[in-house]
């Protein structure tokens, strides 16, 4: 893979994760699930668990184009510092591996609610709240080696002679958005009296940071296409 490959790639490759991802996450699985209510969203997925299938496969592709990015990512900043950039992208595949196990629980919990014969209903949705919060748990783990790698390519964006200064520092501070939220949820008590804005700070600064990021690569490697 070229450079221009390698910019193009990752650009295309990051976009897709945010439809994916916030298709999955946002307009399905945060719309279904109510934490405080196991008995609303137990009957969510019963009644629309077609809905749910389409939540995981956005998921799947949120996946796949993660991994394609711990590859193509590697490329864009490998002749800043080789080493470094091979420890970013093992985070970021450590990330990806996290959230392939957290998303066995979710199709767990898409098979269970299929096929619930010998569970009663509140033995359901027992094990239904215990597998999205395991779900939760885990890719919030994940989540804070992503902000790692963040961190990392941040740094290397910043010493790179290609890549804008700017955006360097707009990628550390979506790290700085991921390590801080989930370093608050896996040991704060208390953090679900934060959670809102937790989960405001990610989205914001991961927003501005990545999108950024994504932008940049996708115009550069259009710009070299031509």
């Amino acid at each position: 893979m070229n450079l221009r490959q390698a910019f193009l790639v990752s650009g295309i490759g990051y976009l897709l994760i945010f439809i994916s991802g916030f298709y999955a996450n946002f307009a399905i699985l945060e719309t279904m699930v109510v934490p405080s209510n196991a008995e609303v969203t137990v009957s969510n997925f019963l009644k629309d668990h077609s809905t749910l299938g389409c939540g995981i496969v956005g998921f799947l592709a949120m996946l796949f184009f993660d991994i394609v990015l711990v590859f193509s990512l590697f490329f864009v900043t490998k002749k800043v510092s080789r080493k470094l950039s091979f420890v970013a992208s093992g985070f970021r595949l450590l990330h990806a591996i996290c959230f392939g196990i957290a998303l066995m629980c979710l199709v767990e919990v898409y098979r269970i609610t299929d096929d619930s014969v010998g569970l009663n209903m509140q033995s359901l949705q027992n094990l239904v709240m215990s597998l999205l919060q395991r779900f939760d748990e885990i890719w919030t783990m994940g989540l804070l080696l992503f902000g790692v790698h963040l961190t990392l390519l941040g740094y290397l964006s910043i010493k790179s002679d290609i890549i804008p200064k700017s955006i360097g520092y707009l990628v550390l501070l979506a790290a700085i958005g991921y390590v801080v939220s989930c370093s608050a949820k896996l040991v704060m008590p208390n953090h679900t009296d934060y959670e809102q804005g937790l989960e405001l700070l990610v989205v914001l600064f991961g927003v501005v940071g990545e999108l950024s990021f994504t932008v940049w690569l996708l115009i550069k490697g259009l710009k070299k296409a031509q």
